[in-house]
């Protein structure tokens, strides 16, 4: 009879992912290669005055339950939820995205802003109140789209309320 592999006890590394899933180096990779990496900008040795304060505006009570995920020139940054972020860039252009993910992407929206040496750029998101519309981003407070849809949306099953107990009240 066979033993099955032991295994040391060592404490799981989902850097490293499962036994057997590992390319060269110790990367995980579902095919066995080498996990292609997305390097996050470096924030050290940036000018902390030097930034984009980014407000994503809304909570999940007033703008979606899913929030915004955000790339700035191409890579993931982590933001976590509604609120004032402020990230450390270099001077120069920067490329924002931002869209919400939940049955397909939504709330798509896209700015270039330029910062100096020293500066901070105040830029605001707006996500839809709604998946299938775009979102606001600019340099000033957005307003949220969706607004004409919702409410017709709203007012539509208003009304066939109204109508079932109206014609309950008749028969």
């Amino acid at each position: 009879m066979t033993q099955p592999p032991q295994f040391p006890n060592q404490p799981y590394d989902p850097a490293q992912g499962e036994p057997g899933q590992q390319g060269p180096g110790g990367q995980y990779s579902p095919q066995g290669g080498p996990r292609p990496q997305d390097p996050a900008p470096q924030t050290d040795g940036l000018d902390p005055s030097t930034a984009i304060r980014l407000h994503v505006q809304g909570s999940v009570l007033t703008s979606s339950l899913i929030p915004p995920t955000f790339t700035f020139n191409g890579h993931n940054i982590p933001i976590s939820g509604f609120g004032d972020h402020v990230i450390p860039v270099p001077p120069g252009p920067h490329h924002i995205k931002a869209a919400a993910q939940w049955m397909r992407e939504y709330g798509q929206a896209e700015l270039t802003a330029n910062v100096a040496p020293g500066q901070t750029v105040d830029v605001f998101y707006a996500a839809p109140l709604h998946q299938f519309s775009t979102g606001s981003m600019g340099f000033e407070r957005q307003r949220a789209k969706g607004k004409g849809v919702l409410f017709g949306l709203l007012g539509f099953f208003l009304l066939i309320i109204v109508f079932v107990i109206v014609m309950a009240t008749l028969s």
